[in-house]
């Protein structure tokens, strides 16, 4: 008997230890109504409904080539249309040229840390992608911009991306561009500290049940499909702690958090995935679509479904946190 009620016990320390080292993050998420939207963030709503609407309003991706060429053909615009000159990483898949496109701020100093903040911006087969992921594309976009003035200066190069081939077939094959990209960067021997994976941040719900989750987490969180997530696998712990408490010190909007193990659903389902892979502490940050989104990878993912006016508030949330990560 003695030896049960220890094993028990035992079952429940660990229970609980897994508890507090996977969920729970520092600071209190944002509980109540929401501020007004500031002037700049009503201009940044607008930016980034333009960039959704050229973006996701067709299906864009290998089978559909001259569409995919078309979303990079102006996300290069776009960029250098702010005063950047963007880069290309072009490679070969299913016989066809794809790249990732990349604005780099290069600081002064010698073998610094890098920061990657990135999307990509493919459809999935058989949707427009409008929330997934032309917000996440959208939203790099205008950080790229916001974030300007660390283009000189700054003590960590700072690396913009978006992302080819993250959607099947190609997640998680040698077709998928951010794979490609980490292991450039792994090669190059660059000190990746941090990597945010921007994906699906564009539906929002405060009503019962709009919210699921993969198990176990449905007994910790609430059922309202009203936050922004950031989620990590297991290496990411401690910037997951650092980027949540930075979110929550700065943004007035809800927010929960925590890492877990790759294999539960929906933990390495972006571009954060790659950068795992080598190693390195990854991000994603979302609003959960499998879980949440009605027209996720549905024909019915169209911009006129996506909130932009939360997505602005979550982008100056990212630009904030970007701020506290390169000093």
């Amino acid at each position: 008997m003695l030896l049960t009620v220890v094993a028990l016990l035992a079952i429940l320390a660990a229970g609980y230890g897994a508890y507090r080292y996977s969920v729970v993050v520092p600071g209190r998420t944002h509980a109540g109504t929401l501020p007004p939207l500031t002037p700049e963030e009503i201009a940044l709503s607008a930016r980034l409904r333009r960039h959704i609407e050229a973006i996701g309003s067709r299906e864009h991706n290998l089978d559909h080539y001259e569409a995919l060429q078309q979303a990079a053909r102006y996300i290069e615009a776009t960029l250098a249309g702010y005063g950047f000159a963007p880069g290309r990483q072009v490679y070969r898949a299913r016989g066809k040229d794809v790249r990732n496109i990349d604005v780099v701020f290069e600081p002064a100093g010698i073998d610094p840390e890098t920061i990657v903040v990135g999307a990509h911006y493919d459809s999935a087969r058989g949707t427009p992608g409008a929330n997934d992921n032309a917000t996440g594309t959208a939203a790099v976009i205008e950080l790229v911009r916001l974030l300007a003035d660390l283009k000189a200066g700054a003590p960590r190069r700072l690396r913009f991306v978006l992302f080819v081939n993250e959607e099947l077939p190609y997640f998680a094959t040698e077709e998928m561009g951010s794979l490609n990209y980490a292991r450039m960067l792994a090669e190059r021997g660059e000190r990746v500290t941090t990597m945010y994976s921007l994906e699906t941040l564009g539906y929002f719900s405060s009503a019962p049940g709009t919210q699921r989750y993969p198990a176990p987490f449905g007994l910790f969180f609430a059922d309202r499909g009203d936050f922004v997530a950031f989620v990590g696998m297991l290496n990411s712990r401690p910037l997951l702690q650092d980027t949540i408490r930075s979110f929550r010190s700065h943004t007035a909007f809800p927010s929960i958090g925590g890492v877990a193990p790759g294999l539960i659903p929906g933990i390495g389902w972006s571009d954060h995935w790659a950068f795992a892979r080598f190693g390195y502490q990854a991000v994603m940050i979302t609003d959960t679509a499998p879980f949440r989104y009605p027209h996720y990878h549905r024909p019915t993912d169209t911009p006129d479904k996506v909130d932009t006016d939360t997505l602005a508030r979550i982008v100056k949330g990212v630009e904030r946190i970007v701020r506290d990560r390169m000093r």
